[in-house]
């Protein structure tokens, strides 16, 4: 389900640099999201 969300998140941030829809916050959010999403995965691994 995580990865089917971070899937989806991707595929919406190149359609939006592709035609410059959405801003650059929009693009430093997802970003974000996805770095924090990783941490999380990697900390529940280790324990």
């Amino acid at each position: 389900m995580l990865w089917t969300i971070a899937v989806i998140l991707l595929a919406l941030w190149a359609v939006g640099l592709a035609f410059k829809v959405a801003g650059a916050l929009i693009h430093l959010l997802l970003v974000l999201a996805l770095i924090v999403v990783l941490y999380n995965l990697f900390l529940k691994r280790k324990t």
